[in-house]
């Protein structure tokens, strides 16, 4: 409860544009549907939320919790007397009747509890009501296998994770090695992942393969340079089209490595990111580039097609075993070869996953067992290793056309990356 009046009136303000914003989708909705007599509308969700923001000053001022449990009933009864109405036209809808029951709750919260989590809340309600065409259109794009492998995903993460213990086991170097580490490490690559996964699934590629390769580059840049080099094969003229996509996913690789780092140790972050932004700016503005020389070309396509749901628990236990084995790899790399065994570890790591040497590195550096900059270092050289890989990919399986554009590009990040990372 608010302590003075200017106070209770943010609050209140609060909840009144949480209810204009859900009113506003609510009733634009209706109207590019057709809808003429919608029981809420832009004038109703503001009232419910300022309604549910009263109860809870009322149950303050009086120290009467009836007071906003009668409030929230009335409009929850409103509510189902609504649905009983329109269910006799055959409409049996409950979108916006729960939603308005939730704007009364939001606007309680605006009052009771953190206002950002209120607004916030809010803000989560108005996108999910708007993203109705897209998540009908994820939907209809899976499968059965889909379905189980994120059931199955999710299933084990929220059983097993809890119950892992956070502690390590042996004499060094295995004692970095913790069971709910590891797989928290699993939870969140996947996490990103399979946002990716999503995005691709509800966005299409239909829009050209540059949308495809910044989507697909948050699922698995290495997916994406693997698919449309084997399609410039069979379609020569879409290369320099396909080179962007390439070069777009691979952008996107660096920002998920600025993610990872921040999130596990912000100091690597505050020591990484030079060098990592300028291998990122350097992709962009070449990709940019590529953009612009090829601008008046048809790229659709349906690339969208050769990413596989990365809910897999085959694949989240071999990252998981990976991790762990690069975890302990690196640190004994640095107990008995120095500086330039890590070195050496990440490079080799990184050839096959950027993602795994980054976590590693940044829990290394976190708890202690290797110096900052030596982490920072050591994944700069992994980013450029995968990037090696991956323009070697071009080169062995890709058209003569993508490979004179993408190998300039590869030249560019590399110079850009490592200068900064060592140079500067």
């Amino acid at each position: 409860m608010p302590d003075t009046p200017l106070l209770l009136f943010g609050r209140l303000g609060a909840a009144l544009a949480i209810g204009l914003l859900i009113g506003t989708q609510r009733e634009y909705q209706d109207h590019q549907e057709g809808e003429t007599h919608s029981f809420a509308g832009i004038r109703t969700f503001p009232l419910a939320a300022l309604a549910g923001a009263l109860g809870a000053v009322l149950t303050g001022l009086t120290e009467e919790t009836l007071v906003l449990a009668v409030t929230l009933g009335a409009i929850a009864l409103m509510a189902l007397m609504a649905y009983r109405v329109t269910a006799t036209t055959g409409d049996v809808g409950l979108t916006t009747e729960i939603a308005l029951v939730a704007t009364a709750l939001a606007g309680a919260l605006c009052i009771l509890g953190p206002l950002s989590v209120a607004v916030a809340v809010g803000v989560a309600m108005a996108v999910l009501l708007e993203l109705k065409p897209e998540t009908r259109r994820f939907v209809r794009a899976l499968d059965d296998e889909d379905i189980s492998a994120a059931l199955k995903f999710a299933a084990v993460s929220a059983l097993i994770l809890p119950v892992l213990p956070d502690e390590t086991y042996g004499p060094p170097p295995f004692d970095v090695v913790s069971p709910f580490k590891v797989w928290l490490m699993v939870v969140f690559i996947s996490g990103i992942s399979f946002l990716g996964y999503v995005l691709v699934q509800v966005v299409g590629a239909k829009k050209g393969v540059g949308i495809t390769g910044i989507l697909g580059g948050l699922a698995s840049s290495t997916a994406v340079t693997l698919s449309f080099a084997e399609r410039s094969q069979n379609q020569a003229a879409l290369a320099p089209a396909l080179a962007f996509g390439i070069i777009a996913a691979w952008t996107v690789m660096f920002g998920r490595v600025l993610v990872e780092a921040g999130v596990v140790n912000p100091a690597l972050l505050a020591e990484v990111w030079p060098a990592i932004v300028a291998g990122g700016v350097a992709g962009l503005a070449y990709g940019a580039f590529l953009w612009w020389r090829g601008r008046g070309e048809d790229a659709s396509s349906d690339g969208h097609r050769q990413f596989t749901n990365p809910f897999e628990l085959k694949s989240a236990l071999a990252f998981g075993a990976l991790y762990a084995v690069i975890l302990v790899g690196s640190k004994a790399a640095e107990m008995y070869l120095g500086t330039t065994g890590v070195y050496a570890s990440a490079i080799a790591s990184g050839l096959a996953d950027v993602d795994a040497v980054t976590l590693t590195m940044a829990e290394l550096s976190a708890n202690g067992s290797l110096p900052v900059e030596t982490a920072s270092r050591a994944v700069v050289l992994a980013a450029a290793s995968n990037t090696v890989v991956k323009g070697g990919i071009v080169v062995s399986i890709g058209a003569g056309a993508m490979k004179k554009t993408i190998l300039p590009g590869v030249g560019l990040i590399l110079a850009a990356m490592l200068g900064v990372g060592f140079l500067l």
